[in-house]
């Protein structure tokens, strides 16, 4: 089973694990409090404390799912209200598939100049900086800043570095 990065967790908005605390709290109350109470053929206590746990757990997991595909969709530049009402109105869970099968690639910051970009861009669009490097010999990705290609071993200090500030 994959972990979850503890940046995709930090997504997730207050309004949703909030709201997702407070619907579980209030599914175990309603399943034992009321649900239950004069139902004859009732089952016993620890089965309808593991059915209202189970029924808060998938409402819980919902809400916070909604929560992360609102905030991850606004970081990707996606319209936000039409995948958050997507993911709701979609039945099945189906709204969530086609939102993770559909979705951009996170944007990425120029480190020269600040602004945000498609992650598919090679150059930023305000300065020209090289957001994707290759080197010029076999054409592999490197790292601004790489003196060598590891790959090479071309000397790349020429290529990668950053542009210097226009005095």
């Amino acid at each position: 089973m994959a972990e979850a990065k503890p940046e995709e967790v930090k997504v997730i908005p207050w309004w949703a694990i909030s709201l997702a605390a407070i619907l579980f709290a209030g599914v175990q109350l309603l399943f034992l409090a009321v649900v239950f109470r004069h139902d004859p053929h009732a089952p016993p206590l620890a089965g309808r404390i593991f059915i209202g746990f189970l029924a808060g757990l998938v409402l819980a997991v919902f809400v916070l799912l909604v929560g992360y595909v609102n905030r991850d969709a606004k970081r990707r530049g996606m319209n936000v209200t039409l995948w958050t009402l997507i993911v709701i109105f979609v039945p099945d869970g189906m709204g969530f598939v086609i939102y993770f099968l559909m979705r951009k690639p996170l944007r990425v910051t120029c480190p020269n100049c600040g602004t945000v970009a498609d992650s598919a861009f090679n150059f930023c669009p305000k300065c020209k900086f090289n957001l994707h490097p290759a080197c010029p010999a076999c054409h592999h990705p490197v790292q601004a800043g790489d003196l060598y290609c590891p790959f090479c071993a071309r000397e790349l200090a020429s290529t990668t570095s950053r542009p210097s500030p226009i005095s």
